[in-house]
């Protein structure tokens, strides 16, 4: 009997047997996605850390390093649908190797950059290059779980950024420190090297360890692939009825709505990406190793936000006030660290307190988010929408770190930027009530 049409045995399957399924699945699928996001997370960020040297040894300015931070985000929004469509047509494994790979070479050839040029072509390459992984982990997550399982899934997916932070901070200071001057190069450069080799080797493994569907999965049982099957046709039918038809996404108010709330939240998670270990400096802590430390202890705490926060909503069916209340939370530590960041006065550790607070509430509401498209779009819609929504969204990445450079330019403070971040920080919370409030009415009208 063909695999794809082994019934289930019962009526239903029982509550053990889809945990023990699912549990089979999770240990199979997100540590390998988690190890590729922290590559991804690491040859993205370690120019925050390159920073501390680079800008000397270049003779770079504050705006220049913005720009070329940011500039990665517009190779992202160029080809993240593109990427996200690609995958349907020729499976999760082709795409990820193919990103992967790229994303490590470009991160490599920065080590050589002189120029103000080459450094923004370079950062928009790899925006280019990674563009399409994370929406299309979200889309290949969606084709394994159900609703009802996906927030954790997500969140401890995405935690691997976070883990990125812990490990990130103390490796950059580490190699920086270590390599400085090896074959005559600086640890800047090597930072680069050394971090992007590991992506290029994941790239070709994850060609002969992915499964582009669960009906292809031979690590799972008849029984398994039908337990996945009846999960994800009972949720279809829970759903209800939703957009497929990815033409109507660019007409829809909802979509832009969504597009909207994750704009604001990653304007927050682009300025604690790319300024931390300025933030940090700026609080008195000025060698690499320091910097790199404290920054991989505030990723751990955001880390555990993000799966317990995923988890909690999970298990309580909500989305609204799950995503609202973290992101406000991180609003509130960004107010709070502006403020202590332009008083002098303030003792240091209430300012890297509040950048705590800031980074576990803006990284706790990323995984929850993605059940609000699950809630509007399917099928084609929702692969096309996962990518337009993070795509456009992620434009926030560009503009952020841009305008910190600029103010920190015109100022010489960060703190001015920090309180523009925290306001727009909380319009997400208040934009994602009003959408999640607009669906139930939808859903109760029966439209």
């Amino acid at each position: 009997m063909n695999a794809q049409s082994v019934p289930l045995s019962g009526a239903a399957s029982s509550i053990d047997e889809v945990d023990a399924t699912y549990s089979k699945i999770s240990w199979r699928l997100l540590p390998f996605l988690g190890v590729l996001w922290v590559l991804a997370w690491l040859d993205r960020v370690n120019i925050g850390f390159a920073k501390l040297q680079m800008l000397d040894d270049l003779k770079f300015s504050e705006a220049v390093y913005g720009l070329g931070a940011g500039i990665f985000f517009i190779g992202y929004f160029l080809f993240e649908v593109p990427s996200n469509m690609l995958l349907q047509k020729i499976g999760a494994k082709k795409t990820v190797m193919r990103i992967t790979i790229g994303w490590g070479i470009i991160c490599i050839l920065q080590a050589w950059v002189t120029t103000p040029t080459q450094f923004y072509i370079l950062r928009f390459l790899l925006g280019a290059f990674e563009a399409g992984f994370y929406p299309g982990v979200i889309l290949y997550l969606t084709y394994w779980y159900p609703s009802k399982r996906r927030a954790k899934a997500f969140g401890t997916f995405m935690s691997a950024s976070a883990i990125a932070g812990v490990l990130g901070g103390p490796l950059a200071g580490g190699i920086m420190t270590w390599t400085a001057g090896a074959h005559g190069m600086h640890g800047w450069q090597w930072l680069f090297i050394i971090e992007g080799i590991p992506s290029v080797l994941a790239g070709v493994v994850a060609y002969f360890y992915m499964t582009d569907r669960p009906e292809q999965a031979k690590w799972l049982t008849d029984a398994d692939r039908a337990i996945v099957r009846q999960q994800l046709e009972l949720d279809q039918k829970a759903q209800g009825e939703r957009d497929s038809d990815w033409r109507t996404l660019f007409g829809n108010p909802m979509v832009w709505l969504l597009i909207a709330v994750f704009f604001c939240l990653l304007c927050a998670n682009s300025t604690l990406t790319f300024w931390m270990p300025t933030v940090i400096r700026e609080a008195g802590f000025t060698t690499p190793m320091e910097v790199g430390w404290i920054a991989g202890a505030a990723y751990l705490l955001g880390a555990a936000g993000m799966v317990l926060n995923g988890r909690h909503s999970d298990q309580r069916g909500e989305v609204r006030w799950h995503f609202a209340g973290s992101a406000l939370l991180g609003a509130a530590g960004m107010l709070a660290l502006a403020i202590t960041m332009g008083m002098a006065s303030i003792p240091v550790v209430l300012a890297l307190t509040a950048m705590v607070l800031a980074l576990i509430g803006t990284m706790s509401a990323i995984p929850v988010f993605w059940q609000m498209p699950n809630m509007l779009l399917s099928g084609g819609a929702a692969a096309v929408g996962v990518a337009l929504i993070n795509s456009v969204a992620n434009l926030a990445g560009f503009g952020a770190p841009y305008l910190m450079g600029l103010i920190k330019a015109s100022t010489g403070k960060v703190a001015p930027g920090l309180y523009l971040v925290a306001i727009v920080e909380a319009l997400a919370a208040v934009l994602a009530i009003a959408f999640i409030a607009r669906m139930q009415r939808r859903k109760g009208q029966g439209r």
